[in-house]
């Protein structure tokens, strides 16, 4: 080869090298993040999840993308999107709600997955055990299906007078069979009454209010519910203007006007889910991490609810809550 044409192949080969270097580095891993709300709803437990994701050096945008599917309450969207996840080959799945994460564990036995969820994980049939998990999922559990007696109990602690109390819940929540036993039984040993109301869509709550007048319910507890805690602003302004005492198991549902909330952190739960992800990220496989449960749990008291509903907040009572908002 003459001296010329050499450097002109030398020259034409050197041009290609960085494309050729960018072409053999490792695709950026993507996860697909599932929920059954709609996006502006979840905003603190999102953030909460980065937080956890970025502990395990993790970053979106910078070294691992994140596509989002959200069902925006339509429960019915979940097998489709998470059907949608696994044609696009996403590295890992987080599913976030109970109806998300059994939507994601049909859909695939091989895409690793994380779950979040209010039900027992072992009932609901995502894992095996909660030490083993087996197969391709494990994840995060609250506790706000296994105290919702206990928000009962507050309830009636604060209207003691009520006789008659109701549950509002969402008949396609795989957890409201449990949930709605367990009540019925504390509702007994309380003396209490309890009616159970249906709201599968925000359609459904005008409806499920004008009942509770008419039952002349004293009392409300808020089934654990993504549809609820999306709405739960829309819920507060409901049961304020029906002049209902009512308990729900998020923090913003107190600060929107509702009277009483008590349940896990949710953002304890999604930093918790995030940790997870990275891990698997980083080489994990989701049977040999056990699934983790959030034990933290907050009660807060609306005391300007409280006064407006012509209730005294008893001092005991004040002394327990992690917050009174005036």
């Amino acid at each position: 080869m003459r001296r010329r044409d050499f450097i002109k192949a030398i020259t034409a080969s050197a041009a290609t090298w960085p494309l050729t270097a960018r072409a053999q580095q490792p695709a950026m891993p993507v996860i697909g993040f599932i929920n059954a709300a709609p996006a502006q709803s979840y905003k603190p437990q999102l953030v909460a999840f980065l937080k956890g994701l970025d502990e395990k050096g993790y970053v979106d945008g910078r070294n691992v993308t994140i596509e989002y599917r959200w069902a925006e309450g339509h429960t019915d969207r979940l097998p489709s999107l998470a059907a949608d996840l696994v044609r696009r080959r996403v590295t890992v799945i987080a599913a976030t709600t109970t109806a998300a994460a059994l939507a994601a564990k049909a859909a695939t036995t091989t895409i690793p997955i994380v779950f979040t969820t209010v039900g027992d994980p072992v009932q609901l049939h995502l894992v095996s055990s909660l030490n083993r998990p087996g197969g391709n999922v494990t994840g995060v559990t609250q506790l706000n299906v296994e105290v919702a007696p206990k928000r009962l109990e507050l309830l009636h602690e604060l209207v003691p007078t009520a006789s008659v109390v109701a549950l509002l819940a969402n008949s396609t929540n795989p957890n409201t069979e449990a949930n709605t036993k367990e009540l019925q039984v504390a509702a007994r040993t309380l003396g209490l009454e309890l009616h159970v109301l249906n709201a599968n869509t925000e359609r459904d709550f005008d409806a499920a209010f004008a009942k509770l007048i008419q039952l002349r319910a004293g009392g409300l507890v808020i089934g654990a519910d993504a549809l609820f805690s999306s709405r739960s602003e829309q819920l507060a302004a409901l049961a304020l203007r029906h002049a209902v005492p009512a308990i729900y198991q998020t923090r913003d549902f107190a600060v929107a006007g509702g009277l009483l909330s008590y349940g896990t952190d949710f953002r304890e739960t999604y930093r918790l889910a995030g940790n997870y992800i990275g891990r698997v990220l980083n080489g994990e496989k989701p049977t040999d991490l056990p699934v983790q449960q959030a034990t933290k749990v907050e009660f807060y008291i609306n005391l300007k609810t409280a006064k407006a509903l012509g209730l005294n907040v008893p001092a005991a009572m004040q002394a327990r809550a992690d917050e009174m908002i005036e």
